[in-house]
């Protein structure tokens, strides 16, 4: 296979929307793979046109192409490796705390093989930082971000929703990391309409320690995740319901704090879409780059890093298609 072709591991919601995003931006070739092999036929085939080819290959073929999107359930650690050792730059979508620190650790192998790997490609992390980069440009400087994220993509990101409510959710404080009990803290946050206002909970969410690594100036960083009542209660069980192929309408929101102009400043930005959707465009935007060569760091980064070209990622992300909304001060 020619290197300067993309690959994508999973076929299910993200790794749709990731070969979708691929296909509009005109890629002639594009490799997908999946456990469940009929799965990737089906997409395929639905995706194939007279400008794009999409080939069904093995995971192991892959390893001589440029650049692979792991749009799967996580963890993603082991397939990332294997593929970096092998030189093939890599996007992960995951967004669990320990497989993002794992993969962070793979920096020094990226580099030695001269491949990049982008950790937590997606809509919360991922968005997330494209949208702090954006927002810290209107302050002489940052020091607080919250994220909030509503809604779910297909069911592995509902089951690890599920499992963000029970966890320990860690945000960094005045110097420091803090744990605190998943499903605590309840706040009402306000999402771009049609989503509108939502109970937010600390959950096990991997945002602080992406943005902060982002952003190492900032004094405090937390994520919550929308949840109801039953989803509290139900999350340190087993998930009894099978959770739907594809959640509804979900929300992304973002709050910098900072100082302009010797004053207090608050801006708030948000996303209103699926997000499975944020997250596909996302992570095929960053693959994009890294196929073109617009994007050439190696090692291992996260979106919004100095390093990466934001503003290109994000501009593609929302000429893909995913909106933005600003919160307007009264």
């Amino acid at each position: 296979m020619p290197n300067q072709f993309v690959g994508v591991i999973g076929a299910g919601v993200v790794g749709s929307r990731v070969a979708e995003t691929l296909r509009l931006f005109s890629h002639s070739q594009i490799y997908i793979c999946d456990r469940e092999q009929v799965l990737a036929q089906r997409l395929a085939a639905r995706l194939a046109d007279n400008k794009t080819k999409l080939n069904v290959v093995d995971r192991h073929d892959l390893n001589s192409v440029k650049v692979v999107v792991i749009a799967g359930p996580s963890p993603h650690l082991a397939i990332a490796r294997e593929l970096v050792s092998a030189g093939v730059s890599v996007v992960s979508t995951s967004d669990d705390i320990a497989d993002c620190l794992n993969l962070l650790s793979l920096s020094k192998l990226a580099s030695t093989h001269n491949a990049t790997l982008i950790v937590g490609a997606a809509s919360s992390p991922g968005m997330s930082g494209l949208l702090v980069r954006q927002v810290a440009e209107s302050f002489d400087t940052i020091d607080e971000v919250h994220i909030a994220l509503h809604g779910t993509g297909g069911p592995e990101c509902a089951r690890q929703h599920h499992r963000a409510l029970a966890g320990q959710a860690i945000g960094w404080h005045d110097g420091e990391w803090l744990r605190r009990p998943a499903g605590s803290g309840r706040e009402l946050c306000w999402f771009p309409e049609p989503v509108g206002a939502y109970d937010c909970y600390r959950g096990e969410l991997p945002d602080p320690l992406l943005i902060k690594r982002a952003f190492p100036q900032l004094d405090r960083v937390s994520a919550r995740v929308s949840a109801t009542r039953r989803d509290r209660v139900f999350s340190r069980v087993p998930m009894l319901i099978p959770p739907q192929a594809e959640g509804g309408m979900g929300g992304l929101r973002v709050e910098v704090r900072g100082m302009k102009n010797g004053g207090r400043l608050v801006d708030v930005v948000g996303v209103a879409e699926r997000v499975g959707q944020v997250a596909g465009v996302v992570a095929a935007v960053t693959a994009d780059a890294i196929a073109s060569s617009e994007l050439t760091a190696i090692g291992a980064h996260v979106l919004g890093e100095d390093a990466l070209p934001n503003k290109s990622l994000l501009a593609k992300t929302i000429s893909a298609g995913i909106n933005l909304h600003a919160f307007v001060r009264a």
